[in-house]
């Protein structure tokens, strides 16, 4: 199937990324703890590895892949190019069926010192690059817009790349997935139509693959995909920011390429052993979110939040109660009231749901204070929103189903590009197990988000086990040729500060930077502090000093310029 040129692609890609997407590339996941002092320094560029560095790359006895040459096109977005890169689909054979990746850049505005290209990744996993590096790129500190060409890409699988075609049109993608809950189910009825649904994705999945890609969406591949087009953009070491998700790709070419890392950036980092396999028997039962502890941090930023709003007041939090006792009761009356049916607020038009409304929660706590152009973001407009809801009427009887309008041409659920990764990277439990009381060991320890988070990786329990082929599970304490930077705000509600901390301690000198703030990730949640260590370390090669900890910008509910 002939892919669209790159522009159009890009244009397509960054009309249908979501408000949800957004959030999620502006969120960097934090990093858990203090890492241990050391004296270390980043390596500058093309520094060589010493024999203090003796860890080889992993994929040294695989054929090398032909290196492509990049024919920008531009500007496909205001000031970026684009460009199109042939990659193998299986390293294994180098030289065999190609798959394309779509990429996206923005010229260093100081050529004349630019240092080389830094590689960003938003996360997700299954957020496309091209679209989310314009919506970030103005968060980037200054010296680093100036010195780097700033490059991002579409992985395999997602965006405008080559993706699995697991349906014949978008019809059929739609019909076996329409009437599923928002956010996640909760009756019984529910649950099981989900995960009907999910078991028909993916047996779908497996018999449209044509193309053999399926097998060959894991995170190694994509970070493979990432030391090709290292070379392609002439760069001897790697520059390197992931966000969230974005932070396991790191951490998984960090320990492929050791000796090719020059500097690394990871912003709100997972565990990376708790993700992929569980640390330990207990927590290989649990679904991945469970074992990163992603409900017990999205339950402890929710009670912060409650906090907060009550001490800013109705002015500035419109939800807030009086005081904490009374704001969380209130919030505690609105579940109960949405478990008893849905709410019709007006804005959105849709009703509300008890699932959607929780769902809705949990993703709105990632930016802690307004994002510059994206209006409905913050904490205050999370009270806002709440505040809405408290005063709704209820939803009126639903009317009789009437079909669904047809999908555009290429339109796409996404389903599948998230979870060609999603599910490839992670243990899960089998679709037999009981999720259903999972979510109940997840409301039992997390209240109410904590079921949200056990039925996104439900998902995965039917994916092919093809898909996991690739997988790499480790070793992660690889010595590399520059100590990596974890950054991690300390209430993040998506990956907890425990996992920044932990993925610290588990690469091999790697230091972590604190900002004792809220939301997920930094980048999206500026600090002008953490933002000039980065700088020094990306540009100098100078890490901060052990235990520095940083202030963000603005605190919940702050006035502007507070």
């Amino acid at each position: 199937m002939p892919r669209p040129r790159p522009a159009t692609a890009f244009r397509t890609a960054l009309r249908t990324a979501s408000r949800t997407a957004f959030r999620a590339a502006t969120a960097v996941l934090v990093l858990a703890a203090l890492a241990p002092a050391h004296t270390a320094t980043a390596a500058p560029a093309d520094t060589a590895a010493t024999a203090d560095n003796p860890a080889a790359p992993a994929d040294t006895a695989a054929p090398a892949a032909p290196v492509p040459r990049l024919h920008w096109d531009g500007p496909c977005a205001q000031g970026f190019e684009c460009a199109t890169a042939a990659v193998p689909t299986d390293y294994r054979d180098p030289r065999g069926t190609p798959l394309d990746l779509a990429l996206i850049r923005h010229r260093a505005t100081d050529p004349a010192h630019r240092i080389g290209s830094l590689f960003f990744n938003p996360g997700g996993p299954g957020i496309p690059g091209t679209a989310a590096l314009p919506a970030v790129y103005g968060l980037f500190p200054e010296q680093v817009r100036r010195r780097f060409d700033i490059v991002s890409f579409d992985p395999r699988g997602t965006g405008a790349s080559t993706t699995l075609h697991c349906f014949p049109d978008p019809a059929a993608e739609q019909a076996l997935l329409d009437g599923l809950p928002a956010g996640f189910p909760t009756a019984a009825d529910q649950q099981s139509a989900w995960t009907r649904a999910y078991t028909g994705l993916a047996r779908h999945c497996a018999d449209n693959d044509t193309t053999g890609l399926l097998a060959h969406l894991s995170t190694a591949d994509t970070a493979r995909d990432l030391d090709v087009l290292r070379q392609a953009v002439g760069d001897r070491r790697l520059t390197y920011w992931g966000t969230s998700y974005g932070t396991l790709l790191g951490a998984v070419y960090a320990n492929l390429f050791p000796d090719r890392v020059r500097a690394m950036v990871l912003d709100s980092a997972l565990d990376p052993r708790a993700w992929s396999t569980g640390r330990t028997p207990q927590q290989r039962a649990l679904p991945p979110f469970l074992r990163t502890g992603s409900d017990l941090a999205s339950a402890r930023t929710l009670d912060a939040f409650l906090d907060r709003c009550a001490a800013a007041g109705p002015a500035a939090c419109a939800f807030a109660a009086g005081d904490a006792d009374a704001t969380r009761a209130r919030f505690a009356a609105l579940l109960e009231r949405l478990r008893r049916g849905p709410l019709a607020p007006g804005t959105p038009a849709r009703e509300v749901t008890y699932a959607f409304a929780v769902s809705t929660v949990a993703s709105m706590l990632y930016t802690a204070a307004p994002l510059p152009g994206v209006p409905d973001s913050g904490w205050a407009a999370l009270g806002a929103w709440l505040q809405q809801l408290w005063t709704a009427p209820d939803a009126p009887p639903a009317p009789a189903p009437t079909p669904a309008p047809a999908p555009a041409p290429g339109a796409l659920s996404g389903q599948a590009q998230t979870l060609g990764a999603l599910c490839a990277d992670t243990v899960n439990p089998p679709a037999g197990a009981d999720y259903p009381a999972l979510a109940a060991l997840a409301e039992t320890r997390s209240g109410a988000v904590g079921p949200y988070w056990v039925w996104q990786t439900q998902r995965c329990a039917s994916w092919p086990s093809q898909a996991a082929r690739d997988r790499y599970d480790g070793p992660w304490d690889r010595r590399t040729a520059a100590p990596v930077l974890v950054v991690a705000n300390t209430g993040d509600p998506a990956w907890p500060y425990e996992g920044s901390r932990a993925m610290a301690d588990t690469l091999a000198g790697a230091r972590l930077l604190t900002v004792d703030g809220y939301g997920h990730t930094v980048l999206g949640n500026p600090s002008a502090c953490a933002a000039g260590a980065q700088e020094r370390y990306l540009v100098e090669g100078r890490l901060p000093a052990p235990g520095t900890v940083c202030a963000p910008d603005r605190r919940p509910f702050a006035p502007q310029g507070a």
